[in-house]
């Protein structure tokens, strides 16, 4: 726990609707932890450190770095005692540190998924148990849980993404008079830290007292049996998985209106929570909707924000007209800028003057990716898809998760080392170190960089392209391999599929992405390097492989172009006579180099 003042909770500028989550929170804490996803900047730290303040223990923040260990998270063993005195004892971990505080976790998207399953498993139960070797020792660990990521650096996990109670999108846009009320604010606090508290210190106490009454009310609160229909009816209705995003809606639901100082439910604070809640669990066919924005405030009213009304999905007849017309001239223009003088591709410069087009994935029966010819100037690579397809799980394998062949590894197992030393009745000094065998096989991630312009609509290249983007899913599928698909046409670059194990839906998604718009080959080739670096940081062993499905025509150049991991370029192109432009870029990236007719599409 640091001694710098904390920024008083009540005069943070703006962010209405992290404040709700945070509030909720800290009423009712079984509703689990918020995750923040947000770029830097919007006052995420700032109020963790002010929820803080709010609790009994004030001030009892704990943060979780970027490179925990497992054992600096839940404790560590004692060696020095069991090597002296033959006992063993633990070092307490953060996870016991942060007991009857918070515990925020900055960049959770980065951290292995074990340990995050683990920071969980223990907010959902309050207790930290610690198994080792046979051992075991458990402790209270009861806080509030806040997670910070930034989408850019990498997805965290949907099984995840749904432990968290509730979530909050965050933008960086504020009025100008915002802006300099948050700049004269800090300016006021840095000057004199104490004199800026004293300032806030009743609406502080008010909140405290507010929030504590809150606490008291809720066991008096009740809801009826309409409004637990409503409930289920839109989580059905949102495609949530599980029964984890109902029971947190009903929480946060009981926790509001305690807020409010009501004890009976009401629809309001139903569509109150609505965003926190389904934010992250809404699924349309995979694509999930972004909660509305929040109305920014300056100072936390003695009301809760209004609720939010999600702003509709589909924009007005004449935006979708000017759109479309946008989309066209941009389409039009830069096939025109693409295309050549050739008289066997005179018609391929009709393409980018139409507006996005539909095309269903073609089925294949096998992708057949010729093994990898060359070493990666990065990381080492592994045998491509259809060789461990082919390979499966022989016997006497050491890839792939076999257990075969397994080395010592430089993690002792102390319960083996006690039981044996003991046995023996050797000295401390004599002891001989038991060490346990070490895991076998890499992660492997399978990224895929689908092109969607306009000009892959030719000769059904769009169509064959999502025939062998599933090829390569169902083969990941089987491999227990992880998965992500990123799009690049319509001059930007987004997400299809963030990094999954079992993609569901995928084939319905690919069928309703249409193509449409320019190539920009040098923004998602950025993004993706920008996306592999953050994995690598968060595994270090994890091994890559990258698919560039693309016909190459774009305006844009290929100098400087790498990516993390093995590459390769599968060449799309459809036309008569190739333009070669594919090769190009393989060629420029060091990547191998395919064409999509000769993987058996």
């Amino acid at each position: 726990m640091s001694d710098t003042p904390a920024f008083p909770f009540v005069a943070v500028t703006g962010q209405a609707l992290l404040k709700l989550a945070l509030t909720l929170i800290t009423i009712n804490p079984s509703i689990g932890g918020v995750l923040i996803s947000g770029p830097r900047g919007s006052a995420k730290t700032t109020l963790a450190r002010g929820l803080a303040q709010l609790l009994p223990q004030k001030g009892k923040l704990v943060t979780l770095p970027l490179g925990a260990s497992e054992e600096m998270l839940i404790g560590s063993l004692d060696l020095q005692q069991a090597l002296s005195d033959q006992q063993v004892s633990f070092n307490p971990g953060l996870l016991a540190k942060a007991h009857d505080g918070v515990l925020y976790v900055d960049e959770v998207n980065l951290l292995p998924d074990a340990l995050v399953d683990q920071l969980l498993d223990v907010a959902a139960s309050r207790v930290n148990i610690i198994e080792r070797d046979g051992i075991s020792h458990q402790h209270p660990a009861d806080f509030l849980l806040i997670g910070t990521m930034n989408p850019d650096e990498g997805e965290l996990r949907p099984q995840l993404q749904d432990r968290f109670g509730l979530a909050v999108e965050l933008g960086n846009q504020y009025s100008i008079d915002e802006r300099m009320e948050i700049v004269q604010q800090r300016e006021a606090f840095d000057q004199n830290p104490a004199a800026f508290i004293a300032k806030y210190a009743d609406s502080q106490r008010s909140l405290i007292k507010h929030i504590q009454s809150a606490q008291l009310a809720l066991s008096n609160v009740t809801c009826s049996d309409a409004l637990r229909r409503n409930i289920a009816e839109r989580c059905h209705e949102a495609n949530v998985d599980g029964m984890r995003g109902d029971i947190v809606w009903y929480r946060a639901a009981l926790a509001h209106t305690a807020w409010q100082g009501r004890k009976q439910v009401t629809l309001e604070d139903i569509d109150t929570v609505e965003p926190l809640v389904l934010s992250h669990r809404r699924n349309d066919n995979g694509n999930s909707t972004p909660p509305p924005p929040s109305s920014p405030y300056s100072r936390p009213p003695e009301k809760p924000p209004e609720p939010q009304k999600q702003q509709p999905k589909t924009p007005p007849k004449d935006t979708q007209q000017s759109s479309s017309q946008q989309q066209q001239s941009q389409g039009s223009d830069n096939s025109n800028n693409e295309s050549d003088n050739s008289d066997d591709n005179a018609g391929d410069n009709d393409w980018g003057g139409l507006p996005p087009q539909q095309q269903h994935l073609e089925t294949v029966e096998a992708i057949r990716l010729p093994r990898q010819k060359q070493t990666s100037k990065i990381r080492p690579t592994s045998p491509t898809l259809k060789d461990k397809v082919m390979a499966g799980k022989q016997k006497g394998q050491a890839k792939g998760g076999s257990r075969n062949g397994r080395a010592p590894s430089p993690s002792v197992s102390w319960f083996n080392t006690l039981v044996g030393n003991i046995a023996k009745r050797n000295a401390p000094t004599d002891w001989q170190l038991h060490y346990k065998k070490a895991r076998s096989g890499k992660a492997v991630l399978h990224l895929i960089l689908l092109d969607t312009s306009s000009s892959t609509l030719a000769g059904q290249a769009f169509a064959k392209s999502k025939g062998a983007v599933l090829q390569i899913a169902e083969q990941a599928y089987l491999l227990r391999e992880q998965l992500a698909v990123m799009s690049f046409g319509h001059e930007q670059v987004k997400w299809l599929l963030p990094q999954v194990r079992a993609p569901k839906h995928l084939q319905s998604l690919l069928n309703e992405t249409p193509a449409g718009g320019g190539t920009p080959i040098r923004d998602v080739i950025m993004q993706a390097q920008q996306y592999l670096q953050g994995a690598v940081v968060k595994s270090p062993d994890l091994e890559i492989q990258t698919y560039v499905l693309t016909d190459g025509r774009t305006t844009q150049d290929f100098d400087g172009l790498s990516l993390q991991g093995h590459c390769t370029v599968i060449d799309t192109e459809q036309s008569a006579v190739k333009r070669g432009r594919g090769k190009a870029l393989a060629n420029a990236m060091g990547a191998d180099y395919f064409h999509l007719n000769a993987l058996g599409v």
